[in-house]
Protein backbone atom coordinates (compact mmCIF):
# COMPACT_ATOMS: atom_id res chain seq x y z
CA UNK A 1 0.00 0.00 0.00
CA UNK A 2 1.58 3.29 -1.12
CA UNK A 3 0.86 6.50 0.72
CA UNK A 4 1.65 10.09 -0.33
CA UNK A 5 4.37 11.72 1.69
CA UNK A 6 3.12 14.68 3.74
CA UNK A 7 4.64 18.05 2.98
CA UNK A 8 5.23 18.62 6.66
CA UNK A 9 5.19 16.35 9.73
CA UNK A 10 1.64 15.55 10.88
CA UNK A 11 0.49 17.32 14.02
CA UNK A 12 0.29 14.12 16.03
CA UNK A 13 4.03 13.46 15.53
CA UNK A 14 5.26 16.47 17.51
CA UNK A 15 4.58 14.98 20.99
CA UNK A 16 6.43 11.85 19.84
CA UNK A 17 9.39 13.93 18.68
CA UNK A 18 9.50 15.53 22.11
CA UNK A 19 9.61 12.08 23.67
CA UNK A 20 12.62 11.22 21.52
CA UNK A 21 14.68 13.86 23.35
CA UNK A 22 14.37 11.97 26.64
CA UNK A 23 17.69 10.49 27.72
CA UNK A 24 18.12 6.98 29.08
CA UNK A 25 18.81 8.46 32.53
CA UNK A 26 15.56 10.42 32.42
CA UNK A 27 13.75 7.26 31.27
CA UNK A 28 15.11 5.39 34.25
CA UNK A 29 13.93 8.08 36.64
CA UNK A 30 10.48 8.09 35.01
CA UNK A 31 10.49 4.32 35.32
CA UNK A 32 11.22 4.44 39.05
CA UNK A 33 8.74 7.21 39.79
CA UNK A 34 5.96 5.51 37.83
CA UNK A 35 6.66 2.15 39.43
CA UNK A 36 6.46 3.70 42.90
CA UNK A 37 3.12 5.31 42.02
CA UNK A 38 1.42 2.44 40.20
CA UNK A 39 2.93 -0.64 41.89
CA UNK A 40 0.65 -0.66 44.97
CA UNK A 41 -2.47 -0.19 42.84
CA UNK A 42 -1.39 -2.83 40.33
CA UNK A 43 -0.54 -5.28 43.10
CA UNK A 44 -3.96 -4.82 44.69
CA UNK A 45 -5.85 -5.23 41.42
CA UNK A 46 -3.80 -8.26 40.35
CA UNK A 47 -4.30 -9.99 43.70
CA UNK A 48 -8.05 -9.47 43.46
CA UNK A 49 -8.54 -10.33 39.79
CA UNK A 50 -6.12 -13.25 39.65
CA UNK A 51 -7.18 -14.58 43.05
CA UNK A 52 -6.38 -18.29 43.27
CA UNK A 53 -7.77 -21.11 45.34
CA UNK A 54 -5.43 -23.85 46.58
CA UNK A 55 -6.64 -27.16 45.19
CA UNK A 56 -4.77 -30.48 45.64
CA UNK A 57 -1.45 -28.70 45.78
CA UNK A 58 -2.14 -26.41 42.80
CA UNK A 59 -3.28 -22.80 42.61
CA UNK A 60 -6.50 -22.37 40.60
CA UNK A 61 -7.06 -18.77 39.37
CA UNK A 62 -10.78 -18.07 39.53
CA UNK A 63 -10.69 -15.89 36.43
CA UNK A 64 -9.37 -18.85 34.41
CA UNK A 65 -12.07 -21.10 35.88
CA UNK A 66 -14.67 -18.48 34.88
CA UNK A 67 -13.37 -18.40 31.29
CA UNK A 68 -13.16 -22.19 30.97
CA UNK A 69 -16.66 -22.65 32.44
CA UNK A 70 -17.99 -20.21 29.85
CA UNK A 71 -16.24 -22.13 27.06
CA UNK A 72 -17.66 -25.47 28.22
CA UNK A 73 -21.15 -23.94 28.46
CA UNK A 74 -20.97 -22.52 24.92
CA UNK A 75 -19.68 -25.81 23.50
CA UNK A 76 -22.44 -27.90 25.09
CA UNK A 77 -25.29 -25.36 24.68
CA UNK A 78 -24.58 -24.98 20.96
CA UNK A 79 -24.09 -28.70 20.40
CA UNK A 80 -20.35 -28.60 19.58
CA UNK A 81 -20.60 -25.79 17.06
CA UNK A 82 -16.78 -25.73 17.14
CA UNK A 83 -16.81 -29.01 15.19
CA UNK A 84 -20.02 -28.77 13.17
CA UNK A 85 -19.42 -25.22 11.99
CA UNK A 86 -15.88 -25.44 10.62
CA UNK A 87 -16.87 -26.33 7.05
CA UNK A 88 -19.33 -23.45 6.81
CA UNK A 89 -16.73 -21.11 8.34
CA UNK A 90 -14.25 -21.85 5.56
CA UNK A 91 -16.94 -21.18 2.93
CA UNK A 92 -17.74 -17.82 4.49
CA UNK A 93 -14.09 -16.75 4.65
CA UNK A 94 -13.71 -17.82 1.01
CA UNK A 95 -16.50 -15.39 0.15
CA UNK A 96 -19.21 -17.83 -0.92
CA UNK A 97 -22.00 -15.78 0.69
CA UNK A 98 -20.45 -12.31 0.48
CA UNK A 99 -22.33 -9.43 -1.12
CA UNK A 100 -20.49 -6.09 -1.55
CA UNK A 101 -23.68 -4.15 -0.83
CA UNK A 102 -24.10 -5.55 2.68
CA UNK A 103 -23.81 -3.25 5.69
CA UNK A 104 -20.34 -3.15 7.24
CA UNK A 105 -16.79 -2.04 6.51
CA UNK A 106 -14.59 -5.11 5.93
CA UNK A 107 -14.85 -8.57 4.37
CA UNK A 108 -15.09 -11.80 6.37
CA UNK A 109 -11.43 -12.54 5.65
CA UNK A 110 -10.33 -9.04 6.66
CA UNK A 111 -12.30 -9.22 9.91
CA UNK A 112 -10.73 -12.61 10.68
CA UNK A 113 -7.23 -11.36 9.80
CA UNK A 114 -7.65 -8.32 12.05
CA UNK A 115 -8.89 -10.45 14.95
CA UNK A 116 -6.13 -13.04 14.47
CA UNK A 117 -3.51 -10.31 14.37
CA UNK A 118 -4.77 -9.15 17.76
CA UNK A 119 -4.35 -12.57 19.35
CA UNK A 120 -1.30 -13.93 17.53
CA UNK A 121 1.49 -12.06 19.26
CA UNK A 122 4.68 -12.46 21.23
CA UNK A 123 2.84 -14.83 23.58
CA UNK A 124 2.53 -17.45 20.85
CA UNK A 125 6.32 -17.55 20.54
CA UNK A 126 7.41 -17.00 24.13
CA UNK A 127 4.35 -17.79 26.23
CA UNK A 128 4.19 -21.43 25.15
CA UNK A 129 7.84 -21.91 26.10
CA UNK A 130 7.16 -20.51 29.57
CA UNK A 131 4.15 -22.82 30.00
CA UNK A 132 6.17 -25.90 29.05
CA UNK A 133 9.04 -24.91 31.33
CA UNK A 134 6.57 -24.59 34.22
CA UNK A 135 4.30 -27.56 33.58
CA UNK A 136 6.19 -29.89 31.26
CA UNK A 137 5.14 -31.17 27.82
CA UNK A 138 1.70 -32.22 29.09
CA UNK A 139 0.46 -28.62 29.25
CA UNK A 140 0.37 -28.62 25.45
CA UNK A 141 -2.48 -31.16 25.47
CA UNK A 142 -4.59 -29.02 27.79
CA UNK A 143 -3.69 -25.90 25.87
CA UNK A 144 -5.07 -27.39 22.66
CA UNK A 145 -8.19 -28.62 24.45
CA UNK A 146 -8.78 -25.14 25.88
CA UNK A 147 -8.34 -23.66 22.41
CA UNK A 148 -10.87 -26.14 21.05
CA UNK A 149 -13.42 -25.14 23.71
CA UNK A 150 -12.61 -21.46 23.21
CA UNK A 151 -13.77 -21.71 19.60
CA UNK A 152 -17.35 -21.99 20.89
CA UNK A 153 -16.96 -18.92 23.10
CA UNK A 154 -15.67 -16.95 20.12
CA UNK A 155 -18.69 -18.04 18.10
CA UNK A 156 -21.16 -16.66 20.64
CA UNK A 157 -19.43 -13.38 21.46
CA UNK A 158 -18.73 -12.51 17.81
CA UNK A 159 -22.28 -13.40 16.75
CA UNK A 160 -23.60 -11.21 19.58
CA UNK A 161 -21.29 -8.34 18.62
CA UNK A 162 -22.52 -8.40 15.02
CA UNK A 163 -26.17 -8.84 16.02
CA UNK A 164 -26.17 -5.84 18.38
CA UNK A 165 -23.75 -3.58 16.51
CA UNK A 166 -24.60 0.08 15.88
CA UNK A 167 -24.73 1.90 12.56
CA UNK A 168 -23.01 5.30 12.85
CA UNK A 169 -24.00 8.47 11.03
CA UNK A 170 -20.90 8.34 8.79
CA UNK A 171 -21.75 4.84 7.56
CA UNK A 172 -19.28 3.04 9.82
CA UNK A 173 -20.36 0.45 12.36
CA UNK A 174 -19.45 -0.07 16.02
CA UNK A 175 -19.82 -3.30 17.91
CA UNK A 176 -18.42 -5.35 20.73
CA UNK A 177 -19.28 -6.50 24.24
CA UNK A 178 -20.08 -2.98 25.45
CA UNK A 179 -22.84 -2.76 22.85
CA UNK A 180 -24.37 -6.20 23.32
CA UNK A 181 -24.21 -5.86 27.09
CA UNK A 182 -26.09 -2.55 27.00
CA UNK A 183 -28.56 -3.33 24.21
CA UNK A 184 -29.00 -7.03 24.89
CA UNK A 185 -29.62 -6.69 28.62
CA UNK A 186 -32.00 -3.80 27.94
CA UNK A 187 -34.07 -6.22 25.84
CA UNK A 188 -34.17 -8.53 28.84
CA UNK A 189 -35.46 -5.77 31.12
CA UNK A 190 -32.08 -4.92 32.68
CA UNK A 191 -31.17 -1.58 31.07
CA UNK A 192 -29.31 -0.12 34.06
CA UNK A 193 -27.22 -3.23 34.56
CA UNK A 194 -26.49 -3.36 30.84
CA UNK A 195 -25.34 0.25 30.69
CA UNK A 196 -23.16 -0.16 33.77
CA UNK A 197 -21.52 -3.33 32.47
CA UNK A 198 -21.06 -1.77 29.04
CA UNK A 199 -19.24 1.25 30.49
CA UNK A 200 -17.16 -0.96 32.77
CA UNK A 201 -16.11 -3.07 29.78
CA UNK A 202 -15.24 0.03 27.73
CA UNK A 203 -13.02 1.44 30.48
CA UNK A 204 -11.24 -1.90 30.85
CA UNK A 205 -10.58 -2.30 27.12
CA UNK A 206 -9.24 1.27 26.82
CA UNK A 207 -6.76 0.94 29.69
CA UNK A 208 -5.93 -2.66 28.83
CA UNK A 209 -5.15 -1.83 25.20
CA UNK A 210 -2.45 0.61 26.31
CA UNK A 211 -0.65 -2.18 28.16
CA UNK A 212 -1.13 -5.66 26.74
CA UNK A 213 -1.83 -4.45 23.20
CA UNK A 214 0.66 -1.60 23.15
CA UNK A 215 3.52 -1.14 25.62
CA UNK A 216 4.10 -4.87 26.08
CA UNK A 217 4.26 -5.40 22.32
CA UNK A 218 6.62 -2.48 21.63
CA UNK A 219 8.81 -3.39 24.61
CA UNK A 220 9.18 -7.03 23.61
CA UNK A 221 9.71 -6.10 19.96
CA UNK A 222 12.49 -3.70 20.97
CA UNK A 223 14.18 -6.29 23.18
CA UNK A 224 14.10 -8.85 20.38
CA UNK A 225 15.43 -6.27 17.91
CA UNK A 226 18.33 -5.45 20.27
CA UNK A 227 19.15 -9.16 20.66
CA UNK A 228 19.28 -9.67 16.90
CA UNK A 229 21.48 -6.61 16.35
CA UNK A 230 24.16 -7.73 18.78
CA UNK A 231 22.64 -7.82 22.25
CA UNK A 232 22.47 -5.30 25.07
CA UNK A 233 26.27 -4.98 25.26
CA UNK A 234 26.98 -4.58 21.54
CA UNK A 235 23.90 -3.32 19.72
CA UNK A 236 23.91 0.35 18.73
CA UNK A 237 20.19 0.40 19.48
CA UNK A 238 20.56 -0.86 23.07
CA UNK A 239 20.05 2.59 24.63
CA UNK A 240 17.87 3.99 21.86
CA UNK A 241 14.46 2.61 22.71
CA UNK A 242 13.02 6.04 21.98
CA UNK A 243 14.18 5.80 18.36
CA UNK A 244 12.78 2.31 17.88
CA UNK A 245 9.54 3.35 19.54
CA UNK A 246 9.27 6.48 17.44
CA UNK A 247 9.66 4.50 14.21
CA UNK A 248 7.18 1.87 15.34
CA UNK A 249 4.70 4.53 16.49
CA UNK A 250 4.98 6.32 13.14
CA UNK A 251 4.29 3.10 11.23
CA UNK A 252 1.36 2.28 13.50
CA UNK A 253 0.04 5.83 13.19
CA UNK A 254 0.08 5.67 9.39
CA UNK A 255 -2.06 2.53 9.54
CA UNK A 256 -4.54 3.37 12.27
CA UNK A 257 -5.26 6.92 11.11
CA UNK A 258 -7.42 5.38 8.35
CA UNK A 259 -9.58 3.37 10.75
CA UNK A 260 -10.66 -0.25 10.47
CA UNK A 261 -10.55 -0.31 6.66
CA UNK A 262 -6.90 0.71 6.67
CA UNK A 263 -6.11 -1.71 9.51
CA UNK A 264 -7.87 -4.55 7.67
CA UNK A 265 -5.99 -3.85 4.43
CA UNK A 266 -2.72 -4.23 6.33
CA UNK A 267 -3.67 -7.24 8.45
CA UNK A 268 -5.03 -9.22 5.49
CA UNK A 269 -1.52 -9.03 4.03
CA UNK A 270 0.63 -9.17 7.17
CA UNK A 271 -1.19 -12.01 8.97
CA UNK A 272 -0.84 -14.62 6.19
CA UNK A 273 2.81 -13.66 5.67
CA UNK A 274 3.77 -13.85 9.34
CA UNK A 275 1.77 -17.04 9.89
CA UNK A 276 3.27 -18.77 6.84
CA UNK A 277 6.77 -17.60 7.75
CA UNK A 278 6.54 -18.86 11.31
CA UNK A 279 4.73 -22.11 10.52
CA UNK A 280 7.13 -22.93 7.68
CA UNK A 281 10.11 -22.49 9.99
CA UNK A 282 8.48 -24.63 12.68
CA UNK A 283 7.57 -27.39 10.21
CA UNK A 284 11.13 -27.42 8.84
CA UNK A 285 12.53 -27.79 12.35
CA UNK A 286 10.07 -30.61 13.07
CA UNK A 287 11.09 -32.33 9.83
CA UNK A 288 14.72 -32.13 10.94
CA UNK A 289 13.67 -33.48 14.36
CA UNK A 290 11.51 -36.23 12.84
CA UNK A 291 13.04 -38.98 14.97
CA UNK A 292 12.00 -37.07 18.11
CA UNK A 293 8.33 -36.62 17.14
CA UNK A 294 7.16 -40.00 18.59
CA UNK A 295 8.92 -39.09 21.84
CA UNK A 296 7.24 -35.64 21.82
CA UNK A 297 3.75 -37.05 21.28
CA UNK A 298 4.27 -39.63 24.02
CA UNK A 299 5.64 -37.01 26.42
CA UNK A 300 2.69 -34.70 25.76
CA UNK A 301 0.03 -37.34 26.42
CA UNK A 302 1.85 -38.92 29.32
CA UNK A 303 2.56 -35.54 30.90
CA UNK A 304 -1.05 -34.46 30.46
CA UNK A 305 -2.29 -37.16 32.85
CA UNK A 306 0.73 -38.01 34.96
CA UNK A 307 2.56 -34.71 35.28
CA UNK A 308 5.52 -34.93 37.63
CA UNK A 309 7.53 -32.09 39.07
CA UNK A 310 4.57 -29.72 38.69
CA UNK A 311 2.72 -28.24 41.66
CA UNK A 312 -0.50 -30.19 41.84
CA UNK A 313 0.62 -32.85 39.35
CA UNK A 314 -1.93 -33.39 36.59
CA UNK A 315 -4.19 -30.64 37.90
CA UNK A 316 -1.27 -28.23 37.82
CA UNK A 317 -0.58 -29.11 34.19
CA UNK A 318 -4.27 -28.60 33.34
CA UNK A 319 -4.32 -25.17 35.00
CA UNK A 320 -1.12 -24.00 33.28
CA UNK A 321 -2.31 -25.28 29.88
CA UNK A 322 -5.76 -23.74 30.14
CA UNK A 323 -4.34 -20.49 31.47
CA UNK A 324 -1.85 -20.18 28.60
CA UNK A 325 -4.60 -20.91 26.05
CA UNK A 326 -7.08 -18.34 27.33
CA UNK A 327 -4.30 -15.78 27.66
CA UNK A 328 -3.32 -16.50 24.05
CA UNK A 329 -6.60 -16.60 22.12
CA UNK A 330 -8.55 -14.31 24.51
CA UNK A 331 -11.74 -16.37 24.13
CA UNK A 332 -14.20 -15.01 26.65
CA UNK A 333 -12.56 -11.61 26.94
CA UNK A 334 -14.53 -10.33 23.95
CA UNK A 335 -11.82 -8.10 22.47
CA UNK A 336 -11.73 -9.65 19.00
CA UNK A 337 -15.53 -9.44 18.76
CA UNK A 338 -15.00 -5.70 18.25
CA UNK A 339 -13.14 -6.39 14.99
CA UNK A 340 -15.55 -9.08 13.83
CA UNK A 341 -18.50 -6.69 14.30
CA UNK A 342 -17.17 -4.49 11.46
CA UNK A 343 -17.82 -7.19 8.85
CA UNK A 344 -19.99 -6.65 5.77
CA UNK A 345 -22.98 -8.92 6.27
CA UNK A 346 -26.74 -8.92 6.77
CA UNK A 347 -26.58 -12.17 8.72
CA UNK A 348 -24.87 -11.78 12.14
CA UNK A 349 -24.49 -15.54 12.51
CA UNK A 350 -22.00 -15.60 9.65
CA UNK A 351 -19.38 -13.84 11.75
CA UNK A 352 -19.93 -16.25 14.59
CA UNK A 353 -18.95 -19.04 12.22
CA UNK A 354 -15.93 -17.14 10.87
CA UNK A 355 -14.62 -16.51 14.39
CA UNK A 356 -14.35 -20.27 14.96
CA UNK A 357 -11.17 -20.17 12.89
CA UNK A 358 -9.45 -17.69 15.20
CA UNK A 359 -8.56 -20.04 18.13
CA UNK A 360 -7.91 -22.75 15.53
CA UNK A 361 -5.13 -20.67 13.98
CA UNK A 362 -3.89 -19.00 17.16
CA UNK A 363 -3.84 -21.84 19.66
CA UNK A 364 -4.39 -25.18 17.96
CA UNK A 365 -1.99 -24.54 15.06
CA UNK A 366 0.58 -21.87 15.98
CA UNK A 367 0.90 -22.63 19.70
CA UNK A 368 0.99 -26.37 18.99
CA UNK A 369 3.81 -25.95 16.47
CA UNK A 370 5.77 -23.85 18.96
CA UNK A 371 5.23 -26.47 21.65
CA UNK A 372 6.28 -29.34 19.41
CA UNK A 373 9.49 -27.56 18.43
CA UNK A 374 10.37 -27.13 22.10
CA UNK A 375 9.39 -30.67 23.16
CA UNK A 376 11.32 -32.30 20.30
CA UNK A 377 14.33 -30.25 21.37
CA UNK A 378 13.96 -31.78 24.85
CA UNK A 379 14.56 -35.17 23.23
CA UNK A 380 18.11 -34.10 22.40
CA UNK A 381 18.66 -31.90 25.47
CA UNK A 382 16.53 -32.90 28.51
CA UNK A 383 17.74 -29.84 30.43
CA UNK A 384 16.80 -27.47 27.60
CA UNK A 385 13.98 -25.72 29.50
CA UNK A 386 16.19 -24.94 32.48
CA UNK A 387 17.75 -21.52 32.80
CA UNK A 388 15.80 -19.54 30.20
CA UNK A 389 12.24 -18.80 29.30
CA UNK A 390 9.99 -17.00 26.87
CA UNK A 391 11.05 -16.05 23.38
CA UNK A 392 14.71 -16.71 24.22
CA UNK A 393 13.95 -20.41 24.73
CA UNK A 394 11.98 -20.63 21.51
CA UNK A 395 14.76 -18.85 19.63
CA UNK A 396 17.35 -21.32 20.96
CA UNK A 397 15.16 -24.25 19.91
CA UNK A 398 15.06 -22.95 16.34
CA UNK A 399 18.75 -22.08 16.38
CA UNK A 400 19.73 -25.61 17.39
CA UNK A 401 18.67 -26.83 13.94
CA UNK A 402 19.38 -23.79 11.75
CA UNK A 403 21.90 -21.29 13.07
CA UNK A 404 20.40 -18.30 11.25
CA UNK A 405 16.75 -19.03 12.16
CA UNK A 406 16.70 -16.50 15.04
CA UNK A 407 16.82 -13.74 12.40
CA UNK A 408 13.58 -14.65 10.55
CA UNK A 409 12.10 -15.55 13.94
CA UNK A 410 12.78 -12.00 15.02
CA UNK A 411 11.12 -10.71 11.86
CA UNK A 412 8.08 -12.82 12.70
CA UNK A 413 8.13 -11.52 16.28
CA UNK A 414 8.26 -7.92 15.05
CA UNK A 415 5.35 -8.58 12.69
CA UNK A 416 3.41 -10.23 15.52
CA UNK A 417 3.99 -7.21 17.77
CA UNK A 418 3.13 -4.68 15.05
CA UNK A 419 -0.05 -6.43 13.94
CA UNK A 420 -1.19 -6.95 17.54
CA UNK A 421 -0.72 -3.26 18.28
CA UNK A 422 -2.73 -2.02 15.30
CA UNK A 423 -5.60 -4.39 16.09
CA UNK A 424 -5.67 -3.43 19.75
CA UNK A 425 -5.65 0.25 18.78
CA UNK A 426 -9.02 -0.38 17.14
CA UNK A 427 -10.35 -2.22 20.19
CA UNK A 428 -9.30 0.63 22.45
CA UNK A 429 -10.70 3.21 20.04
CA UNK A 430 -14.14 1.59 20.07
CA UNK A 431 -14.10 1.52 23.87
CA UNK A 432 -13.05 5.19 23.88
CA UNK A 433 -15.78 6.11 21.37
CA UNK A 434 -18.37 4.25 23.44
CA UNK A 435 -17.45 6.39 26.45
CA UNK A 436 -16.85 9.76 24.77
CA UNK A 437 -18.71 9.63 21.47
CA UNK A 438 -17.79 9.10 17.82
CA UNK A 439 -16.46 12.64 17.22
CA UNK A 440 -13.44 12.95 14.95
CA UNK A 441 -11.44 15.03 17.43
CA UNK A 442 -11.92 12.47 20.18
CA UNK A 443 -10.92 9.59 17.90
CA UNK A 444 -7.75 11.37 16.77
CA UNK A 445 -6.88 12.22 20.36
CA UNK A 446 -7.03 8.54 21.28
CA UNK A 447 -4.86 7.57 18.29
CA UNK A 448 -2.28 10.16 19.38
CA UNK A 449 -2.37 8.78 22.92
CA UNK A 450 -1.95 5.23 21.64
CA UNK A 451 1.08 6.14 19.50
CA UNK A 452 2.63 7.96 22.46
CA UNK A 453 2.36 4.84 24.61
CA UNK A 454 4.12 2.83 21.90
CA UNK A 455 7.16 5.08 22.36
CA UNK A 456 6.91 4.91 26.16
CA UNK A 457 6.74 1.12 26.05
CA UNK A 458 10.02 0.98 24.10
CA UNK A 459 11.80 3.43 26.40
CA UNK A 460 11.05 2.37 29.94
CA UNK A 461 10.10 -0.74 31.89
CA UNK A 462 6.65 -0.16 33.36
CA UNK A 463 6.03 -3.61 34.79
CA UNK A 464 3.38 -2.35 37.19
CA UNK A 465 1.50 -0.62 34.37
CA UNK A 466 1.57 -3.86 32.39
CA UNK A 467 0.35 -5.81 35.43
CA UNK A 468 -2.48 -3.31 35.90
CA UNK A 469 -3.52 -3.45 32.25
CA UNK A 470 -3.40 -7.27 32.25
CA UNK A 471 -5.64 -7.31 35.29
CA UNK A 472 -8.12 -4.91 33.69
CA UNK A 473 -8.14 -6.87 30.43
CA UNK A 474 -8.99 -10.08 32.24
CA UNK A 475 -11.51 -8.61 34.65
CA UNK A 476 -13.67 -7.59 31.68
CA UNK A 477 -14.24 -11.28 31.03
CA UNK A 478 -16.55 -11.23 34.06
CA UNK A 479 -19.27 -9.03 32.49
CA UNK A 480 -18.60 -10.53 29.06
CA UNK A 481 -19.18 -14.14 30.12
CA UNK A 482 -22.17 -13.04 32.18
CA UNK A 483 -23.59 -11.43 29.05
CA UNK A 484 -22.97 -14.63 27.10
CA UNK A 485 -24.94 -16.67 29.66
CA UNK A 486 -27.87 -14.23 29.57
CA UNK A 487 -27.92 -13.70 25.80
CA UNK A 488 -27.09 -17.21 24.56
CA UNK A 489 -30.81 -17.96 23.93
CA UNK A 490 -30.88 -15.00 21.51
CA UNK A 491 -28.05 -16.51 19.48
CA UNK A 492 -29.64 -19.97 19.55
CA UNK A 493 -32.87 -18.49 18.18
CA UNK A 494 -31.03 -16.50 15.49
CA UNK A 495 -28.92 -19.52 14.58
CA UNK A 496 -32.02 -21.62 13.90
CA UNK A 497 -33.43 -18.79 11.77
CA UNK A 498 -30.16 -18.55 9.85
CA UNK A 499 -30.16 -22.28 9.06
CA UNK A 500 -33.74 -22.10 7.84
CA UNK A 501 -32.72 -19.34 5.44
CA UNK A 502 -29.76 -21.39 4.24
CA UNK A 503 -31.94 -24.46 3.66
CA UNK A 504 -34.59 -22.49 1.78
CA UNK A 505 -32.09 -20.70 -0.45
CA UNK A 506 -33.07 -17.30 0.90
CA UNK A 507 -29.36 -16.73 1.63
CA UNK A 508 -27.58 -16.85 -1.69
CA UNK A 509 -24.44 -18.92 -2.27
CA UNK A 510 -22.83 -16.65 -4.84
CA UNK A 511 -20.02 -19.07 -5.67
CA UNK A 512 -22.49 -21.83 -6.57
CA UNK A 513 -24.73 -19.41 -8.45
CA UNK A 514 -21.79 -18.03 -10.46
CA UNK A 515 -20.54 -21.51 -11.32
CA UNK A 516 -24.00 -22.66 -12.42
CA UNK A 517 -24.66 -22.18 -16.20
CA UNK A 518 -26.97 -19.24 -16.83
CA UNK A 519 -30.30 -20.05 -18.52
CA UNK A 520 -30.57 -19.02 -22.19
CA UNK A 521 -32.98 -16.17 -21.69
CA UNK A 522 -32.78 -12.42 -22.15
CA UNK A 523 -34.63 -11.80 -18.90
CA UNK A 524 -32.60 -10.22 -16.14
CA UNK A 525 -32.46 -11.50 -12.60
CA UNK A 526 -35.41 -10.69 -10.42
CA UNK A 527 -34.91 -7.79 -8.02
CA UNK A 528 -35.62 -10.09 -5.11
CA UNK A 529 -32.67 -12.28 -6.16
CA UNK A 530 -30.31 -9.32 -6.24
CA UNK A 531 -31.47 -8.21 -2.82
CA UNK A 532 -30.73 -11.51 -1.17
CA UNK A 533 -27.78 -11.27 1.24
Amino acid sequence: MSLPLPSRPPLWSFPLLLLSATSSAQAASIDQATEALIAPVASLFSSLIFFSLPLFGAELPLVVLWLVAGAVFCTVYFNFINVRGLGHAFKLVRGDYAHPGDQGEVSHFQALATAVSGTVGIGNIGGVAIAISLGGPGVLFWMVLAGFLGMSTKFVECALATHYRRQNADGSVSGGPMFYLARGLAERGLPRLGRALGRFYAVGIVIGCLGIGNMFQSNQAFMQFVNVTGGAEVSWFADKGWLFGLIMAALIGIVIIGGIKSIARVTEKVVPVMALLYCSMALLVLAMNAEAIPYAIGAIFQGAFTAEGVAGGTLGAIIIGFQRAVFSNEAGIGSSAIAHAAVRTRQPMTEGYVSLLEPLVDTIIICSLTGLVIVTTLYYDPAFTNGSGGIEMTSRAFERNVAWFPLPLSVAALLFAFSTAISWSYYGLKGWSYLFGEGRLGRNLFKLLFCGFVVIGSMIQLQSMLDLSDALVFVICVPNILGIYLLAPVIKRELKRYHRKLASGEITDYRTRTARPMPSTSATAAPSDRAKP
